[in-house]
């Protein structure tokens, strides 16, 4: 379903006058934010959202807030172009593109911010400070300009997930949150825009990290506990040849430590392979495998 005439706006007035259009008219409004660079695991979002909704919305924001300064913010792959192209392929209706002086007019330093805490902190917010609170801040942000009906989100940043979704729910956004199972390359390697900084000698390697998460999801059907599963992980990374940074068994509903009484768990991980940071994760519920 192309639609040729998909309409790509970069001014916070000209989206809202579009929005209200659509409105007017009583359609249903979906939402997929994205930073761009966009593969086949953005492009299922899409595709979702074509599914739950008459209009479908996508935005392209590199967001400096959730940034680290060590990290590559300046050399984040950028591809407006293909991504337009792509979406308008799939029938996209609007693609909105503001700029970071739209999205932040007083800069970063004088923004309000937006934190979630206890599910910010852990895992990947403890690599990352300050990371959760830059997500959770330009979405509702983008959620505030953009009002859906609902937004979806993939799986493979299932932390990402829960913290919008928690935000969502405390700050009473009429927004349904809805995440997406993760994409994958044939080799069981999550698809990921930064998985085109690897070396070939990496990609070769990579799949490796979603190997030791099915081991793992296995080890602990078969009833070893989260905390030996967790160490076999970390060994089985670094013998690959990985930097792990964590590998961990965590309730799915909130990431709190998992006990051995808890049936819904999600096995979360990661590890840096060269200079590349990947991340992944695995559900698991006793008695049966996602």
């Amino acid at each position: 379903m192309v639609n040729e005439t998909m309409l790509v706006i970069d001014e916070i007035g000209a989206l809202r006058r579009q929005v209200a259009r659509w409105r007017a008219a009583g359609e249903r409004l979906a939402f997929v934010p994205t930073m761009g660079n966009l593969h086949e695991g953005h492009l299922a979002l899409v595709r979702a959202a074509r599914a739950n909704a008459q209009r479908v919305l996508v935005s392209i924001f590199v967001n400096p807030m959730q940034f680290g300064p060590r990290e590559d913010l300046a050399t984040y792959p950028r591809t407006l172009e293909q991504d337009r192209q792509a979406l308008a392929q799939l029938g996209a209706d609007l693609l909105f593109v503001p700029s970071a002086a739209a999205v932040y007019p007083r800069g970063l330093a004088e923004q309000t911010r937006v934190e979630v805490p206890g599910l910010s902190d852990t895992l990947c917010g403890a690599s990352r400070p300050g990371h959760f609170v830059g997500v959770a801040t330009v979405v509702c942000k983008l959620f505030n300009m953009v009002q859906p009906d609902v937004a979806l989100f993939g799986e493979k940043d299932f932390q990402q997930l829960l913290v919008i979704g928690r935000m969502t729910e405390d700050l009473s956004l009429p927004i349904e949150i809805i995440g997406v199972a993760t994409v994958r390359e044939p080799d069981g390697l999550a698809m990921s825009s930064r998985n085109g900084y690897l070396t070939a000698d990496e990609r070769a390697l990579a799949p490796a990290l979603y190997q030791a998460l099915r081991r793992g999801a296995d080890a602990l059907l078969d009833g070893d506990p989260p905390h030996e599963v967790e160490r076999g992980g970390l060994a089985a990374l670094r013998a690959a040849g990985f930097k792990p940074d964590y590998f961990a068994v965590r309730r799915a509903e909130d990431l709190a430590e998992a006990s051995g009484e808890d049936r819904d768990l999600v096995i979360l991980a990661a590890a840096f392979v060269g200079g590349t940071r990947l991340i992944d994760n695995y559900r698991v519920r006793r008695g049966g495998l996602d």
